[in-house]
């Protein structure tokens, strides 16, 4: 019987756990941890702007969206972001 996508899914979900249970993992500082969840959220919002960049049309808009994405950028690469 053929396997659908939902099983292989939950099979490479399973590998990867595998594969990670070896690792030990790094303990972060309060302050190390706080950078790493507001790079995260940066980078996120990085991803939304990039999405609505693709899909406008406005030109004063996409401006804005542009000025957003260097400022969201810059508070990367001060948090040690690679572009």
């Amino acid at each position: 019987m053929a396997r659908g996508w939902e099983s292989k899914s939950i099979e490479s979900q399973i590998e990867s756990a595998n594969a990670r249970h070896g690792v030990p993992r790094v303990r972060l500082s309060s302050e190390q941890a706080e950078t790493e969840r507001k790079k995260d959220s940066l980078l996120l919002h990085r991803t939304r702007v990039l999405h609505d960049l693709e899909s406008c049309s406005n030109l004063r808009y996409k401006k804005t969206l542009e000025d957003g994405l260097a400022y969201l950028e810059g508070q990367l690469l001060e948090l040690g972001w690679q572009a």
